[in-house]
């Protein structure tokens, strides 16, 4: 039997009805993946997306109103993406938008299974780190961007967290550190009661706050801006 916290919850955007069911049909054939929503318009899932927390997308490239490609540029703070769509030659441009995998239209279920695999793989990972730094109170472990090189990294050196393309870069009291891993899963691993995320590219040490004012939080000598759809709950975590 499955554990309920390794089933990926996603969500199917197409607009192409015979694809949005064919990818029922896979997802419904696969034991550790479950379709909670499945849109046919772009706009009203780029609302269910900022509303709902979601393990994995879907997502069509050409579709009427919005492109896939635009959905990913709204999304402040997405879920792991597979671009779905006839066209080959959006595969590259999919990749610098940092998506999983995608799926050159028309695919087999074996192609489906491989992809969805891969990021269930990677979500049990995320988890079993997590648990280890539940464990280790006062640091996390990260893969470091050198081959077979790990970070020990101690919360109270943290003073904030900025997001790369690929990377995270540590900006510590000492040193900056650069680990391969990106900035959802970063914050699934800090403590919520230390770190918080208060923009797309930042997660700061709630203990290093200098000041507050308008837009902006001071860490160190460093500002940064706070991001609008992160506001409220920083401001309800500073109460």
């Amino acid at each position: 039997m499955i554990d309920e916290n390794e089933i990926l919850k996603c969500v199917v955007v197409d607009d192409e009805p015979h694809a949005a069911e064919l990818l029922e049909m896979y997802i419904a054939k696969t034991p550790f993946i479950e379709l909670i929503y499945k849109e046919t318009d772009p706009w009203k899932a780029v609302k269910y997306l900022k509303e709902n927390k979601v393990d994995l997308l879907f997502l069509d490239v050409q579709m009427e109103g919005l492109t896939g490609l635009q959905v990913l540029d709204i999304l402040e703070d997405r879920p792991p993406v597979i671009l779905t769509t006839a066209y080959q030659e959006y595969a590259l441009k999919g990749y610098e938008y940092k998506i999983e995998d995608y799926l050159l239209k028309p695919y087999s279920y074996d192609r489906f299974l491989k992809a969805v695999t891969g990021i269930s793989n990677r979500k049990k990972t995320v988890r079993a780190v997590s648990e280890q730094t539940e464990k280790n109170n006062d640091h996390i472990f990260l893969k470091g961007d050198a081959k077979n090189k790990f970070h020990r990294i101690k919360y109270d050196d943290i003073l904030y967290v900025e997001g790369l393309r690929n990377y995270v870069q540590f900006h510590c009291e000492e040193e900056k550190i650069i680990t391969l891993q990106n900035m959802k899963n970063l914050q699934e691993l800090l403590p919520n009661t230390q770190f918080i995320r208060v923009h797309k590219s930042y997660i700061i040490n709630l203990q290093k706050i200098k000041s507050v004012e308008g837009n902006s939080v001071q860490l160190g000598n460093k500002d940064l801006p706070i991001g609008a759809s992160y506001k409220a709950d920083f401001l309800a975590k500073l109460k």
